[in-house]
């Protein structure tokens, strides 16, 4: 039987990079996939490559009252919710606290973070009834930092212990609480900060050398992990904050 059989899954940002990844294995695994995404017509194309039981939505993170809408909707459709994939984010720009400016910070606050409190309070009522999932697509950089990248790592940092908070908060109703933490990953968002950096001709060599491994991956690495994460086989697995790095956290190398 397929690891999500009939689960129906919301994902943020689903229509591009990780996120659509995700999507993908999720309705490969069974799942009915709702791809909410501020790019309507790039949700509506991503959930049509799904099949006919996924569904697209316009859904801008940074807007509580999308959110409410698209899960309203979403919740309407299909008459419950399973899980929520709170994947969507920016990562620019690549700055030092101090060169960073307060709408940069405010707006990466609000995409990265502030938007699982919105996804959160609207889809909390019908996981209470599924004992549902939620999973967030945090960053290694929210464990150990990274230069030239203040906010965004803080706002990575703030995923990962408010995912630990939220499972404490929810498990006396069944719900898990989880999130996946990549390092490199290519994504249209990562060449946009490799095209940010002082010397981007030698990024792709840098972020292969990141990871023990050997190589920067693509998102179907985050995608098989977040399958796992929402799936029975992870049954027990709460507060779980799973690097899938490829080592590039383990330490000094020659």
């Amino acid at each position: 039987m397929p690891l999500l059989d009939n689960k129906v899954v919301f994902v943020t940002g689903g229509a591009s990079g990780i996120g659509q990844e995700c999507a993908t294995a999720y309705a490969r695994e069974g799942a009915k996939v709702i791809v909410a995404d501020i790019d309507r017509q790039g949700a509506e194309e991503s959930a049509h490559l799904l099949g006919p039981e996924s569904i697209g939505l316009f859904c801008d993170v940074a807007d509580g009252a999308s959110v409410s809408s698209a899960v309203a909707a979403a919740e309407s459709h299909f008459g419950r919710l399973d899980a929520v994939h709170n994947n969507a984010g920016i990562a620019n720009p690549s700055k030092t606290l101090d060169e960073t400016s307060e709408q940069e910070w405010d707006r990466l606050m609000t995409v990265n973070l502030k938007s699982i409190f919105w996804t959160t309070r609207a889809a909390l009522a019908t996981l209470k009834r599924t004992r549902g999932v939620i999973l967030n697509t945090a960053s290694m950089v929210g464990l150990i930092g990274q230069s030239m990248h203040a906010a965004y790592t803080a706002t990575k940092g703030g995923m990962i212990t408010l995912t630990k908070s939220m499972a404490l908060d929810y498990a006396p109703f069944g719900i898990r609480v989880n999130a996946v933490c990549p390092a490199g990953v290519w994504t249209p968002m990562l060449e946009r900060w490799a095209s940010e950096q002082p010397d981007p001709g030698s990024i792709q060599n840098y972020l292969n050398q990141i990871h023990a491994l050997g190589f920067c991956p693509h998102g179907d690495v985050i995608a098989d992990a977040a399958v796992f994460l929402l799936s029975e086989k992870a049954r027990f697995l709460t507060g779980c904050i799973l690097p899938v790095s490829g080592g590039a956290e383990l330490g000094y190398r020659r």
